[in-house]
């Protein structure tokens, strides 16, 4: 190995340990949460009536989180949400509850015996 990739290692793994460190929010150690804008609101209004793991084991988009908040205020009783704190509450859960491509595990290949 060439002397100025030697060099260049330790740059880079200070770079992977960096993106590495960005790439892991902070969670409240009490809920779970991720702590970000909105957080406080989430946590003030959505635990009330039940746990956060309800949201942390949840993926949605925000189109979906809505039918979650109406489904809740027609079937559980959730009262309506002011216009501002129920679009930060949105803007929260899309962002840091949303789908992702490694929510669910792949589909098990089964082969049968013939």
């Amino acid at each position: 190995m060439h002397l100025k990739y030697l060099l260049m290692l330790p740059l880079l793994v200070l770079v992977m340990m960096t993106i590495a460190w960005a790439a892991d929010p902070e969670v409240d150690k009490d809920t779970g949460l991720i702590i970000a804008p909105g957080f406080a609101e989430v946590k003030e209004t959505c635990t009330v009536c039940h746990s956060a793991m309800l949201i942390t084991q949840n993926k949605a988009d925000r189109d979906g989180w809505i039918d979650m908040i109406r489904w809740m205020q027609d079937k559980q009783g959730l009262q309506e949400l002011e216009p501002k704190l129920e679009n930060t509450i949105l803007d929260y859960l899309a962002k840091h509850y949303a789908p992702t491509a490694t929510s669910r595990r792949p589909p098990l290949q089964i082969t049968f015996p013939e």
